[in-house]
C-alpha cells in the first residue's frame, strides 16, 4: 500500500482514539473543577478555588470615653450646657477650623460678595491643592463657597487680601474676636489652619462654631452639599465645581452648620451643628486618627446626647 493510501486509515485511527477518552470521560462522574488562573508576574499557571472565606472583620469597640479622638465635647447651643466632654479644655491645633473664624471677620467687613476678584501668585504659593490659576478672575461669593466648604486655602487667602484690612490688623480682629466670644485658649497667627500655632481648645470650637454659624451666610454656605460656578481665566469661562465635606450633611441628621479639618499636627478636626427632634447640640472632635472616625465619633456623641435626661424617681 503506497503512502498515499494509508493516510485516510492513519486519520480514521487518530479520530477514534481521541473520541474513546471522551466517550469515557462522559460516563465517568465528572471530577470537581477549578479555575486556572494565569499569573501576570510568573506566567505559572495556578488554581485558585472556586470558594472563599470570608472573613468577619471584627471592629474594635471604641476607647473608654466613647470617642477614638483624643479632644471631644458636645454643647447645647441654647443653654451652653456642656453634655460630654473628653479633654475638651486642652488647647491643641485646629487646622481649617480658624476658617471659621477668618471668614465670619471677613464678612463682619460687609463686603460686596458679587464683588469680582483677582487671585495672585502669592494667594497660591504654598497653599496646597487649590482649584484655582494665577490672574484667575471669580466673585467673592464663590470664593467664600471655596473656603467654608472644602476649604481652600488659596480662596482663603485672596478673602482676606480683598477684606480692605492689612493682613495684621484682620489677624488682631480675629484673636481681638475670640476674646469677645470668651474663647479663653484660642489663639490665631495666621488666617488658613496650616500653621499649628493656630491653637484652640473643643469646648472653644463648639462656642466659635455656634458664633458663626449665627450668621446666615455661613450657615447657608456650611450646610450647601455642592456649589457650582464659573471663574473668567484668559477671556474665558472656567466651570467649578466644588463639595462640602461634611460627611454628615449627606446622612439622616439635620445640620445648621459645621466645618471639618486637617493638618498631621492637628489630626482629623470637625465640628458640626446638629439639629434633632429632642434638642440641638454642638458637636466637637479634635484630633481623631482617620477621616471616617471624626464622622463616626460625631454620631455616637449625638446619639449618647440627643435624649435629655430625666430624672430618677425616688
Amino acid at each position: 500500500m503506497s503512502l498515499y493510501a494509508r493516510r485516510p486509515l492513519a486519520f480514521m485511527l487518530l479520530a477514534c482514539g481521541l473520541a474513546l477518552p471522551a466517550t469515557m470521560a462522559e460516563s465517568a462522574p465528572l471530577p470537581e473543577l477549578r479555575p486556572t488562573v494565569l499569573t501576570a508576574t510568573t506566567g505559572r499557571v495556578t488554581k485558585k478555588a472556586t470558594t472563599r472565606r470570608h472573613r468577619r472583620r471584627v471592629r474594635r469597640a471604641p476607647p473608654p470615653g466613647g470617642v477614638y479622638a483624643r479632644h471631644a465635647v458636645v454643647l447645647d447651643p441654647t443653654t451652653d450646657e456642656i453634655l460630654y466632654e473628653k479633654n475638651a479644655g486642652v488647647s491643641v491645633p485646629i487646622a481649617s477650623l480658624s476658617k471659621l473664624m477668618t471668614n465670619l471677620v471677613f464678612l463682619e467687613q460687609q463686603p460686596n460678595l458679587d464683588r469680582e476678584v483677582e487671585v495672585k501668585r502669592e494667594d497660591i504659593y504654598g497653599a496646597g491643592k487649590t482649584h484655582l490659576r494665577v490672574s484667575e478672575t471669580l466673585a467673592l461669593r464663590d470664593l467664600l463657597h471655596m473656603s467654608l466648604m472644602c476649604s481652600d486655602n488659596a480662596a482663603t487667602r485672596v478673602l482676606v487680601r480683598e477684606s480692605g484690612l492689612a493682613p495684621e490688623d484682620f489677624l488682631a480682629r480675629m484673636n481681638r474676636k475670640a476674646v469677645e466670644l470668651g474663647l479663653a485658649r484660642t489663639r490665631f497667627v495666621e488666617f488658613t489652619g496650616l500653621d499649628e500655632r493656630n491653637v484652640s481648645t473643643a469646648a472653644d470650637c463648639a462656642r466659635l462654631l455656634r458664633a458663626a454659624a449665627e450668621n446666615p451666610t455661613i450657615q447657608t454656605i456650611t450646610t450647601t452639599r455642592s456649589y457650582e460656578f464659573y471663574g473668567r481665566y484668559r477671556s474665558r469661562n472656567r466651570p467649578h465645581a466644588v463639595y462640602n465635606t461634611n460627611r454628615l450633611l449627606y446622612g439622616r441628621y439635620e445640620i445648621r452648620g459645621g466645618k471639618t479639618g486637617f493638618i498631621s499636627e492637628a489630626g482629623y478636626c470637625l465640628a458640626t451643628w446638629v439639629h434633632t427632634q429632642s434638642r440641638d447640640m454642638i458637636a466637637v472632635v479634635l484630633g481623631a486618627p482617620t477621616p471616617a472616625t471624626r464622622f463616626a465619633d460625631v454620631v455616637r456623641l449625638v446619639q449618647k446626647t440627643s435624649t435629655p435626661s430625666t430624672p430618677q424617681p425616688n
